[in-house]
């Protein structure tokens, strides 16, 4: 039931950015340059935010019928994360004023460019700290999930939001995406092989190589590798729809009970996998398991649409709150509201009716991303 995206496969290769692109948008070579000096960490998410990220890039070459519903789904996550931290917008000038309407102006801004698609997580930038009060972001060279979707625009996303933010631009040789990262912010990472270690991203790279350029780059001491599946999704498996941290020593697993999923015998190997892991201070990790809805309400959305992501795990931890979906399913969106309650006590758990994006293989969590305060 809780497949991911198999959307609209538009390709187009996109060739890396040069030194003049670097230059056009205001990163200088010595710019590019000073991150090299640095030792980088990427905070947890659940550390305190400067602000949150949304891509306002729905188009109907992609979505077709559903773009209008795809828009007013990012505006209400953009609106709802506005209540708690100030939120950046991008869009195409052509449609400033429709993300406007919908996506509100209180604690907004806006900054217009062209774009493909919505997968903020994705295309946006990757932010590292140091422990001088420094900004750093990280480019993974992102190629439409391994030259899946069209992405030529997207591809230069993450280069103008370092520019917009002005943190040292950090250009890393492997190709992956923000969705495939997720770290405990003390030295600790999980990561989902079918996405990393894919010819479709990174030919000729060994595990052991991708490993270490990702800790390298990630200020990680530790990675927790799951296996994911290759081919069943556009995203070859994010962690992001697997297993996230709550904190260090402490992790969420998605454990699907449909057992005609794909995914029934992918997320029992991840929990097998996670219950016998430590972290990289030695600590064996606590897991604690969510399940995807079995009867998510009946829509235009999730009726004949294949890959309806149904998945609680796809939730984005922000000042304050936790912004989750439902599903219209009672019980199991009252289990994942109750334990995502137990689990951030000190935050407020809001719950949103996603079902557009979720018609996409995506959630709140891939639509979204943020820059922490340093």
């Amino acid at each position: 039931m809780s497949t991911r995206r198999e959307f609209i496969k538009q390709v187009s290769v996109v060739a890396g950015l040069g030194a003049a692109a670097f230059i056009g948008l205001g990163l200088t070579p010595l710019h590019v340059q000073a991150a090299t000096q640095v030792r980088w960490r990427m905070p947890d998410e659940g550390d305190r935010h400067q602000r949150a990220f949304i891509a306002f890039g729905a188009q109907e070459a992609i979505w077709e019928d559903f773009t209008p519903d795809v828009q007013a789904a990012i505006g209400l996550i953009a609106r709802t994360i506005a209540r708690y931290e100030p939120v950046t917008v991008f869009c195409r000038e052509s449609e400033r004023s429709l993300a406007e309407e919908l996506c509100g102006t209180a604690n907004i801004a806006y900054v217009t460019t062209e774009l493909d698609d919505i997968w903020m997580r994705d295309i946006g930038a990757n932010f590292v700290i140091d422990g001088e009060g420094r900004l750093g972001a990280v480019d993974f060279n992102f190629n439409g999930w391994g030259n899946k979707q069209q992405h030529d625009k997207d591809a230069q996303l993450a280069a103008l939001v370092v520019d917009t933010v002005d943190a040292v631009y950090i250009r890393s040789e492997l190709v992956g995406e923000g969705g495939g990262i997720e770290v405990d912010g003390h030295g600790t990472g999980i990561m989902t092989e079918s996405s990393w270690v894919n010819t479709n991203r990174n030919p000729d790279w060994s595990k052991a190589e991708v490993e270490q350029e990702l800790k390298a780059r990630l200020g990680l001491r530790k990675i927790i590798w799951l296996p994911g599946i290759k081919g069943k999704d556009i995203t070859d498996a994010h962690v992001d729809f697997y297993a996230r941290f709550v904190k260090p020593g402490v992790v969420i697993v998605n454990l699907d009970n449909d057992p005609d999923s794909y995914d029934y015998n992918v997320t029992r190997a991840h929990l097998d996998i996670l219950k016998n892991a430590t972290d990289a201070d030695g600590r064996k990790v606590q897991v604690h398991s969510m399940s995807p809805p079995l009867n998510p309400r009946k829509s235009k959305f999730s009726r004949n649409t294949p890959d309806f992501a149904a998945g609680y795990i796809n939730y984005f931890v922000i000042n304050g709150a936790v912004i989750a979906p439902e599903f219209g399913d009672k019980a199991a969106d009252t289990r994942a509201f109750d334990l995502l309650s137990e689990l951030y006590p000190e935050r407020e758990v809001v719950q949103l009716n996603i079902d557009a994006i979720s018609a996409g293989g995506g959630g709140i969590h891939c639509v979204t991303s943020h820059q922490p305060v340093t």
